[in-house]
């Protein structure tokens, strides 16, 4: 009796020590004074959100999930595809693509839309096409660049929604490269932030081609249209949009220290309030929130029982830095948990995945990172695996 007394105290105990390991974040400079946050600036216009980079999470917004035509916004969406159909080897940056007579007479200079300039039946290099593109919103460059990745730009589109899918833009279609208005072609606000959010985490090199102030195509210079690029050196991107249909849109980001925000503002009317509505919503998300960075990769933020293996506990950490964003002066009300399975047996390799720990604020997961181990747990001798086995048996009961 004495002995099965003694052998559920110690498999309590045991049980104990694997539940109670929670990770804890780093620790963080005394907290200010909470401050309630007052409403977002509302940009003029029909649509708009702004998501923090980080988490996705949307800070504020309105009719962000309606249909709205993106206009040249759309031009994000022909980057990012680009970027996937060269990462996967099917395009080149190198190669010499060709502005047919498509291209020119749908998206040339003698169209009202905005062009590149490259020279009709001659090729330019690709990345030459898509910096034209990026930064003068060319239109003839983005036909081009279509019909050079998938054969014809209806071809071009099939893979646009392809992509967003994956993205998880759930409530988008596109059937141009360039964003022309056309019958079934529209997005959204929020849908338009996801892809924004996607070519920054994918394709930073894509991405970076919409910082670049101006281009030159032969003799003509023309600017970027997106004038916080010269007004707060934090704005890195993304893209302007305009027609008579979409009115004034503006996707725009910018980063301070860890944090980054996407603001999308469709339907304005004019550059200048586009502009000034996007830095508002930009400057009011970096006032109120704020962005930690909880746990470094490689690091170990807590342990678990392992049986069987050389070691009795597995480390565990994430793979890629957990970075969180929260109102200002609620980092100290975060609470971490760890989801794992309740048996781990050896061997268990340095990487793998072994559950996921989540931080809510409020109830809210705010954000979530997979656990990984830290360390390798070999597997243990035969009669350490027997003994094991028989504490595995006794638990189960």
């Amino acid at each position: 009796m004495k002995f099965r007394f003694a052998l559920a105290a110690l498999a309590t105990a045991a049980m104990g020590l694997a539940l109670a390991q929670t990770p804890a974040p780093q620790p963080a400079p005394a907290a200010p004074a909470v401050v309630e946050i007052p409403p977002a600036p509302k940009p003029v216009g029909t649509a708009w959100v702004l998501m923090d980079y980080t988490t996705g999470q949307v800070l504020a917004g309105e009719n962000h999930d309606e249909r709205v035509e993106p206009a040249s916004i759309t031009k994000v969406m022909t980057s990012y595809v680009l970027a996937a159909e060269i990462k996967n080897g099917k395009i080149s940056e190198t190669d010499d693509v060709m502005l047919s007579e498509r291209a020119w007479r749908e998206g040339g200079a003698r169209t009202d839309g905005s062009y590149s300039g490259f020279a009709v039946n001659q090729t330019a290099k690709l990345l030459d096409m898509e910096k034209g593109m990026a930064v003068q919103s060319g239109n003839d460059a983005a036909i081009a660049l279509a019909e050079h990745t998938a054969g014809s730009q209806e071809a071009f589109a099939a893979l646009m929604n392809n992509y967003a899918a994956q993205i998880g833009m759930k409530n988008s279609r596109f059937v141009n490269a360039h964003g022309l208005s056309a019958p079934d072609h529209y997005s959204t606000a929020y849908d338009l932030a996801l892809l924004g959010r996607a070519l920054i985490r994918d394709y930073p090199v894509a991405y970076s081609y919409n910082k670049i102030k101006e281009f030159t195509v032969g003799t003509i210079t023309q600017p970027n249209r997106n004038l916080l690029l010269w007004r707060d050196p934090s704005v890195d991107g993304i893209k302007t949009g305009h027609h008579s249909g979409a009115g004034y849109c503006l996707m725009s980001s910018a980063q301070r220290g860890d944090q980054r925000l996407i603001a999308v503002v469709m339907g304005s009317t004019s550059e200048k309030q586009r502009a000034d509505d996007s830095l508002a919503l930009l400057n009011w998300g970096f006032r109120f929130y704020e962005t930690h960075r909880l746990y470094e990769p490689g690091k170990a933020i807590a342990s678990q029982r392992v049986w069987k293996g050389k070691a009795k506990q597995v480390q565990l950490g994430v793979a890629q830095p957990l970075l969180v964003s929260v109102p200002r002066g609620r980092y100290q009300d975060l609470k971490p948990t760890m989801d794992v399975p309740r048996t781990l047996v050896a061997p268990i390799a340095q990487g793998q995945e072994i559950g996921t720990v989540k931080v809510a604020l409020d109830g809210k997961v705010v954000a979530q990172s997979p656990l990984v181990a830290v360390a390798a747990v070999e597997e243990a001798g035969f009669f350490k695996r027997l003994w094991d086995a028989f504490w595995m048996w006794w638990e189960s009961d």
